[in-house]
């Protein structure tokens, strides 16, 4: 014998009446993720069909550990890689103490909406709506630095790779020295690409400060950091003189 066939009914008022008090909010953070994601993976598929900072800086990263395979002597290419190891090591112990920071903040709620309370055009927020905000910027320090530190272990690899690398006293082929030169390069430009994703969500939590006291200042925040982000990776006078060295060997010397 079958049993009867059973269905709840689902109430959606409590979902429709959360919508129609909160969908600015809804739509600022709706917004804010396709700017942040949306911009994450236009340039990184735009990197393979145009020159942008990321592709470019590849290119250099190969001439470099092209040279570094044909020398004796690489204790200058290891002092190198130190640095930038110093400055993502640098981010990812800001992060903590921003991590730290925001934790306080949201055990003080009432406080910091007094404080944003005197701005003159703030909107009224209750404290749910502050702590899911803060969770939300929580959220994005957390991404900031696992991407520092898978960043920093990165780095590490590329040292390894070029300890490991055979020396040119060895007699080693150039078809094998150049497919070494090749991975290194690749693995210090994935070290790199990861510290970048880390600063682009130190630029757009900077957009998300504004969602506390204003979810339209929050939207023209996002796109602000959005239309600097492309400037500077498409079209800034860095990446001209970038794309003018590697052209022209005379400038780049």
């Amino acid at each position: 014998m079958k049993a009867p066939f059973c269905y709840r009914v689902v109430n959606v008022e409590p979902l429709s009446l959360f919508v129609q008090e909160n969908w600015l909010n809804i739509l600022a953070l709706v917004w804010f993720l396709m700017c942040f994601k949306g911009y994450n993976l236009y340039s990184k598929k735009k990197a393979k069909t145009c020159h942008c900072l990321a592709s470019v800086m590849h290119s250099y990263r190969l001439d470099w550990m092209t040279q570094v395979l044909h020398r004796d002597v690489r204790i200058a290419d290891a002092t190198v890689i130190s640095n930038l190891e110093r400055g993502v090591s640098f981010f990812a112990s800001s992060t903590i103490l921003i991590l730290a920071g925001l934790m306080t903040v949201l055990g003080s709620t009432e406080k910091a909406i007094d404080i944003v309370g005197d701005i003159p055009f703030a909107t009224h927020a209750t404290k749910a709506e502050w702590e899911l905000k803060l969770l939300v910027l929580i959220g994005m320090f957390i991404y900031a630095f696992f991407k520092f530190t898978w960043s920093l272990r990165q780095y590490g690899f590329t040292s390894v790779m070029i300890g490991g690398a055979p020396m040119p006293s060895e007699g080693v082929q150039e078809k094998e020295l150049m497919s070494h030169a090749n991975r290194i390069a690749i693995m210090s430009s994935l070290a790199a690409n990861n510290f970048n994703l880390g600063l682009r969500t130190y630029y757009f939590s900077m957009a998300v400060l504004g969602w506390f006291i204003n979810p339209w200042l929050f939207m023209a925040l996002s796109g602000g950091v959005l239309f600097v982000l492309y400037r500077r990776e498409f079209k800034s006078a860095t990446l001209l003189q970038l794309v003018s060295s590697q052209a022209d060997p005379g400038l780049k010397d």
